[in-house]
């Protein structure tokens, strides 16, 4: 088990317990929108999954063939595993070319507007995961 905790310069950032190839609890204490977490995923501005990712948008003709389809996402992991990948998916596989969603610190090459701000907050992390395990 490993917890992770906020230092007081990233006060953005919730503690979250991984156990496993998972972070079991809800970053938020409760469960996301997974209206809002379809628009995340699907924004090339936002989530930049579909940069990686392929799946269940008719209307996007642009996705990326270099990653899982997300498509039974929901299916094939369960919320916790899904959380993880988000949050950081190098935390269960070192050699992952994904980003870490919910991550500042140990990170390279990062602009400075950037600097010590995950890309997505933890409401953003919870309603991409009730997105995804709406893909059965």
């Amino acid at each position: 088990m490993l917890a992770i905790l906020a230092s007081t310069a990233r006060a953005e950032l919730v503690a979250y317990k991984i156990i496993g190839d998972a972070i079991p609890a809800s970053l938020t204490g409760g469960h996301g929108d997974a209206a809002r977490g379809r628009a995340i995923v699907a924004n090339h501005n936002t989530g930049l999954c579909l940069l990686c990712h392929s799946g269940p948008f008719p209307e996007d003709k642009f996705q990326g063939t270099m990653a899982p389809d997300l498509a039974r996402a929901g299916a094939r992991w369960s919320e916790g595993q899904l959380r993880l990948r988000i949050v950081d998916a190098g935390k269960f596989n070192a050699a992952t070319i994904m980003p870490p969603f919910y991550r500042v610190d140990h990170l390279v090459r990062v602009a400075p507007a950037f600097r010590d701000k995950p890309v997505l907050t933890a409401v953003d992390v919870e309603d991409v995961v009730a997105y995804l395990k709406t893909l059965k």
